[in-house]
């Protein structure tokens, strides 16, 4: 069946799928690289009644990829700040992270954007043209690369 991807905000009653892709993709590609502890963290972030106390109170945006009305992409951000940006593995490379970072962009306006990756995704934010801005950092076992893109 041929892809066709439609990009829009996250509708509530979708979260926990939002949220099951996340958790898949993260235990996928990052979560090797992740200490127990930063596997915990990160899981108690995406915590179903966290995050929708989050959206709820305007702390987070989140924005999806469907294909055929299936979620295969998430981005979460602030308005100058990605914290989640999910891509399912067999839709890599198909420029969904590129299109979603667009439409961040677009809704905030800001003059650049940070992220602080995983490993793991360092060189596709390198692709997507930001910049180390410091050495790789770890906080209650999370490792992360302090990025940035000026808009």
């Amino acid at each position: 069946m041929k892809e066709q991807f439609t990009f829009k905000e996250l509708e509530m009653d979708r979260l926990q799928e939002a949220l099951t892709l996340i958790r898949k993709v993260f235990l996928e590609y990052e979560a090797p690289d992740y200490s127990d502890e930063g596997i915990q963290e990160f899981m108690r972030f995406v915590e179903d009644d966290a995050m929708k106390r989050m959206l709820t109170e305007s702390k987070i945006h989140i924005w999806t990829c469907e294909d055929n009305n299936k979620i295969v992409g998430t981005l979460g951000a602030r308005p100058d700040h990605i914290n989640l940006l999910f891509v399912d593995g067999r839709y890599h490379r198909k420029g969904i992270a590129k299109q979603l970072i667009r439409i961040m962009i677009e809704h905030f306006s800001p003059s650049a954007v940070t992220v602080n990756s995983s490993p793991y995704a360092v060189e596709v934010y390198r692709k997507l043209g930001f910049v180390n801005t410091d050495t790789e950092q770890t906080v209650n076992g999370l490792r992360y690369i302090p990025m940035k893109r000026k808009i």
